[in-house]
């Protein structure tokens, strides 16, 4: 099988493209960054910076997008944010009906940011998008990417969590601190957080490819989410350090703006339809699942 991947290079992208060289998959790169991602990935996926070098291939997984936690939003990165998601989404969807072979299969990114601020609500993928920057971009995000069944294309739209594992993500993000013994609570620690394991969700992407039946939304996320204050407690407790320093909702807002709302917000987001659909999830309980990563 070969397979076309935009954000192939990123902490998710790196992790889908050694487990589909290791089961000897043709795997193509799209990169704006040759160099960079030569460093990053498997010597046999093929780097391409074009998207007329890809040629034939069955599927396509859609990773690419700027950080949103990268730094401060301002109209100017809002803006830069929304282009690197709908604007790669819109040259794949263009790129797909100039095909005369067109792949069977998009797998394409979003969050579970689609969901707004929801409180205690269980929510499962019928439940309505949130009307704030980060659910408005997902909407508009997935709505591109669903232009391809249009085309003949399945099109699979994976709502993704937390993703937890060492090298990137949150989680690196979180851990000089905690390590420092200076990590706690975001705020009231009462907001969601779910959450899944980086190698779950390879394994999700990879399943959502080859599973026929599979499409529409799917819940990128482990079936027992958890809130905020449980979660730093269960780091501490992995890292061996106390977590008793919460970080203020006012000192959050005052250094992130908008951005703070990511993580003083949450969604309880549960991966109903993966489950129904026979994926079987290998991460389910948090306070193991750090424990593995972290050693």
């Amino acid at each position: 099988m070969r397979i076309l991947i935009t954000g192939g290079s990123g902490f998710i992208g790196s992790a889908l493209c050694r487990s589909l060289v290791a089961d000897d998959a043709d795997v193509v790169v799209l990169t704006r960054n040759a160099q960079r991602a030569r460093s990053r990935l498997p010597e046999q996926v093929a780097l391409i910076e074009r998207l007329g070098e890809a040629g034939e291939v069955d599927a396509v997984v859609n990773l690419a997008g700027e950080n949103l936690a990268e730094r401060r939003w301002t109209e100017t990165r809002k803006q830069a944010i929304r282009a690197s998601r709908i604007g790669t989404t819109r040259a794949l969807i263009e790129w797909m009906a100039a095909q005369s072979n067109k792949p069977r299969a998009l797998v394409s990114g979003s969050a579970i940011g689609w969901y707004g601020a929801c409180g205690d609500e269980e929510l499962d993928e019928e439940a309505r998008p949130g009307e704030d920057f980060a659910a408005r971009l997902c909407r508009d995000w997935e709505a591109e990417a669903e232009k391809a069944g249009a085309l003949g294309v399945r099109v699979c739209r994976i709502r993704t969590g937390v993703v937890l594992d060492t090298g990137g993500g949150a989680l690196a993000k979180m851990l000089l601190p905690f390590r420092l013994g200076v990590g706690g609570r975001l705020g009231d620690g009462r907001q969601w957080m779910s959450w899944i394991a980086r190698s779950d969700l390879v394994d999700l992407i990879r399943w959502l490819i080859d599973t026929a039946a599979a499409q529409g939304a799917y819940n990128a996320t482990a079936p027992q989410p958890a809130i905020n204050a449980d979660f730093t407690r269960m780091l501490g407790a992995a890292l061996h350090r106390p977590a008793l320093l919460p970080m203020p909702a006012f000192a959050l807002r005052a250094m992130l703006g908008e951005m703070a709302d990511l993580l003083l917000t949450g969604q309880r987001v549960l991966p109903v339809r993966a489950q129904a659909q026979g994926f079987a999830f290998r991460h389910r309980d948090l306070a193991a699942t750090l424990n593995a990563i972290l050693g």
